[in-house]
């Protein structure tokens, strides 16, 4: 069964479960991508100096890349599928290891690579920022692989693709004409040509979810909210994440429009944080709320991430997101108006009242013994 929660993960809460039916695809998103091992460092006074050491106050290791949004999409109660390839190192096992049993997260499109070695990246972070240093190599062909994750992907409900400039994937065309519900987001053009018509696949997405920045220099308009009108007449909804300000979305189709404030926390580890928005953002999507709903949800998921280590393992599960709702109501002097942006999560909370899972977080060494 694609998707199945393992034995040892304990309930979860499906956010999807009054809308399921037996004509469903097996799996409610599915994605593709390079899975890193993350090495994050954090605590660090300032920005390394060349010559010098510096020493964090905090380490943690994970599974990032791809495996940030997948296990954001997991742990948020939807069936997820990640086609990757996996080297067949310890980290390649670990990562393998942390997603499929530790997630539940269906990694039967993906393989692992004989000989290659998994990439990785190390992240430090300081004055609520990052920098970060990657190693990898492209994995060795695979045709097998390259059918299934670029030519024939599973029918799912949604998937989520990250664009690349002056690059077609065929996989989201393919995936878009199966009903799949394309989200796009994207990365910085190290090209600095910022010309939408390079975004090819954009035009089989429904949303796209780019940062102020980007959405700016796409559409040349001077200001976010300007910038996400303007990508309404590319793509049906645009969501434009602003910072510490929240985020600003369009809904071409209904003329909607929503904008929600940051939840203000100390924020420990900004990695993966943009993923979580993207996932929380889809889960809302397919459980049909309203679009000011999907983007406060968003960034609750995405503020309630960066409290802890690492990417993936950093993603919060219902139980928290439970506990947290719990948590503000209980606190005098909360702003009414502040507290109705989040009163859809009465109907939802009550039903992650169940033992705190998955609750993994990301650890300083993988050296210790297998997942279980």
């Amino acid at each position: 069964m694609v998707g199945a929660p393992h034995a040892l993960l304990g309930p979860r809460v499906d956010p999807l479960a009054g809308l399921r039916t037996a004509a469903d695809p097996p799996c409610d998103v599915y994605l593709t991508g390079t899975v890193f091992l993350d090495i994050v460092f954090t605590g660090l006074e300032c920005a390394p100096r060349r010559g010098t050491e510096s020493w964090a106050r905090g380490m943690g290791s994970s599974p990032g890349g791809v495996a940030n949004m997948a296990t954001a999409l997991a742990r948020l109660g939807l069936r997820t599928s990640l086609a990757a390839a996996f080297g067949d190192d310890h980290y390649g096992e670990y990562c393998w290891d942390a997603l499929e049993q530790g997630e539940g997260i269906d990694l039967s499109p993906s393989r692992t690579a004989p000989g290659w070695h998994s990439p990785v990246t190390v992240s430090m972070a300081y004055e609520g920022e990052r920098t970060m240093v990657s190693h990898g190599h492209e994995p060795p062909p695979d045709a097998e692989f390259a059918e299934e994750a670029a030519v024939c992907p599973p029918p799912a409900r949604a998937a989520v693709a990250s664009l690349t400039p002056g690059r077609r994937a065929p996989w989201i065309a393919a995936a878009a004409r199966r009903g799949t519900r394309v989200f796009g987001d994207v990365g910085w053009d190290d090209t600095g040509a910022w010309d939408l018509a390079g975004l090819a696949d954009l035009e089989h997405c429904e949303a796209f979810l780019p940062n102020a920045e980007e959405a700016m220099r796409y559409t040349g308009a001077d200001c976010p909210r300007g910038a996400a009108h303007a990508l309404t007449e590319f793509v049906p909804v645009a969501v434009v994440t602003l910072g510490a300000e929240g985020a600003y979305a369009v809904d071409r189709r209904t003329g909607e429009t929503a904008e929600v404030p940051a939840i203000e926390v100390e924020a420990l580890d900004p990695t993966g944080a943009g993923d979580v928005f993207v996932a929380g953002f889809v889960t809302g999507t397919l459980a049909g709320w309203p679009l000011a709903d999907r983007l406060a949800f968003a960034g609750l998921t995405a503020a309630l991430s960066v409290q802890e280590f690492g990417g993936s393992l950093s993603a919060p599960d219902w139980s928290e997101i439970a506990a947290w709702w719990r948590r503000v109501q209980s606190v005098e002097g909360q702003d009414p108006a502040a507290l109705r942006r989040y009163a859809f999560l009465d109907r939802l909370a009550p039903e992650a009242g169940v033992e705190p899972w998955p609750r993994r977080r990301a650890v300083p060494t993988i050296g210790f013994g297998r997942w279980a």
